[in-house]
């Protein structure tokens, strides 16, 4: 602006000043979506253009300004209340009242909502990869432990025997569902919301189907209304990053508890060790991908109080919608990156693993299997191993406890446990390995049943990476579509 015209693009001398001006702005929050702005600007003024609002020689010295402005950077933009006037202010200053021409038929409240899809789409996928080379690294270290037999745990108690392999599949699925969780709200934001102005349209001849394309969206929002004023795309990318990151909350737990029990040891890289006690060696990166769970979930829950109470179309609150969800999203992203840096690299102790596999008289539920599949009543059987539970210890022989299993079958059911099934097979079924191979039933621990698992999880990548790639390719044709566009006018 200049002396004689004093104030911003929009609010000029009347609503220029006062005590409240540095409240209303957002103009710092908004540098995570300068970028974003820079490229609906040039995608707009093309549009009007192409559709003869503007002259040509108009559009190019627009195009011409949004070139040095995003050559100076965020941080060479005046005060201003938000990043499209300070913009917008920036082109005047540099071409004069023409500048103001790049607004037409356009209101800063489609612009920031298709700006904020602009750059949450590209978060979306930055998780969505992150999670990608989580699932790998699961399936990989998955790959090489098969057959390491290790505790499985409900309540944190003993429960039942299983495998590394089959332990990480769980979580592989679960990251799986993530990715799915993303890639579906990326679906969902990756639609364009300019064109709707303040939220009732426009008069001028305007072609939101090619904005829509020049900026890489799928299409549209279409009722201008909703377009302005939705924030539920925000809502639904929080609340995607919060589950991912309490998926991982549960990983990074586990590992941490598995570390304090030998069952695991994290690389140097993933851990660090005491200010004052040398010998410690902690779990410092997964605690606190622990902790980014807490704040994912606040930040979810922060955006839908946010926007529970708001009456169409556009109101203010909506400002402070979106910096967290940005904020967040990295967050996430970085600690399933390191998720999974911390499970490519850590090793799992065979021996102890094997041990513990048995502690808790964790094989008997084998063992009531094993006589309900020789005719015995299941809740018999039950009964039977739960009586024998009572007297069998750790320090017992897997002999040892096959006789505290037969005196409990007297007890139960007045008969000799050879009755229903040899000793030798009660054996074999306490024996945590044999347990774990007689469970091959579908999604089983058995080593064929996690044959099976691998192949469907690697499946599941290459098809979520075939997608995650062809998004990338059809928004980097759109940038490409869109720089020569711009190239034709300047």
């Amino acid at each position: 602006m200049t002396d004689d015209d004093p104030g911003t693009a929009v609010r000029r001398d009347r609503f220029s000043g006062g005590p409240a001006r540095e409240f209303l702005s957002s103009l710092a929050a908004d540098a995570a979506i300068f970028e974003a702005d820079l490229a609906v600007d040039r995608a707009h003024t093309v549009m009007l253009a192409e559709q003869g609002i503007v002259d040509d020689a108009v559009a190019g010295a627009i195009l011409d300004a949004l070139a040095d402005v995003e050559a100076a950077g965020h941080d060479d933009l005046s005060d201003g209340e938000d990043v499209h006037e300070a913009i917008e202010t920036a082109v005047i200053d540099r071409i004069g009242p023409d500048g103001g021409r790049m607004h037409t038929a356009r209101s800063r409240n489609d612009e920031v909502a298709t700006c904020i899809r602009y750059r949450l789409r590209e978060d979306l996928l930055a998780a969505a990869e992150a999670t990608l080379a989580l699932r790998e690294a699961l399936v990989d270290a998955a790959g090489e432990h098969t057959e390491t037999v290790m505790p499985g745990y409900t309540h944190l108690q003993p429960a039942q025997p299983t495998t590394v392999a089959h332990y990480l599949l769980s979580y592989e699925g679960g990251i799986a569902r993530d990715t799915e969780r993303l890639l579906d709200a990326y679906e969902r934001v990756n639609r364009s919301p300019l064109g709707a102005a303040a939220f009732a349209g426009t008069p001028f001849d305007i072609d939101r189907e090619r904005t829509a394309e020049l900026l890489g969206f799928d299409g549209t929002v279409r009722n201008s209304t909703d377009a302005a004023s939705a924030r539920d795309f925000l809502a639904e990318g929080s609340t995607a990053c919060a589950t991912l990151a309490t998926t991982l909350s549960g990983l990074a737990e586990d590992l941490v508890i598995f570390s304090n029990k030998g069952f695991v040891e994290l690389s140097d890289a993933y851990a660090s060790t005491s200010s004052i006690m040398p010998q410690k060696k902690n779990p410092d990166t997964l605690e606190l991908a622990r902790g980014v769970a807490g704040d994912a979930i606040g930040e979810a829950t922060g955006t839908l109080s946010l926007l529970k109470g708001l009456p169409r179309a556009y109101n203010r609150d909506l400002q402070r919608a979106h910096a967290g969800v940005f904020d967040i999203a990295d967050d996430v992203r970085e600690a399933t990156e390191v998720a999974a840096g911390a499970v490519a690299t850590a090793e799992w102790n065979d021996a102890t693993l094997a041990d513990a596999a048995g502690e808790g008289f964790a094989t008997a539920t084998g063992v009531a299997d094993l006589l309900a599949m020789n005719g015995m009543p299941f809740r018999t059987a039950h009964e039977i191993v739960a009586t024998a539970a009572e007297s069998v210890s750790d320090d017992d022989s897997a002999a040892d406890a096959a006789a505290k299993v037969d005196e409990a079958t007297r007890k139960v059911t007045g008969e000799a446990l050879s009755a229903h099934v040899s000793r030798e097979a009660v054996v074999s079924a306490l024996d945590p390995a044999a347990s774990v191979a007689s469970r091959d039933s579908a999604g089983g621990p058995a080593p064929a049943a996690v044959a099976d698992e691998l192949a469907t999880a690697e499946s599941g990548i290459e098809a979520d990476t075939a997608t995650l790639t062809a998004e990338r390719e059809s928004l980097a044709a759109a940038a490409e579509l869109l720089a020569s566009e711009v190239d034709s006018y300047v």
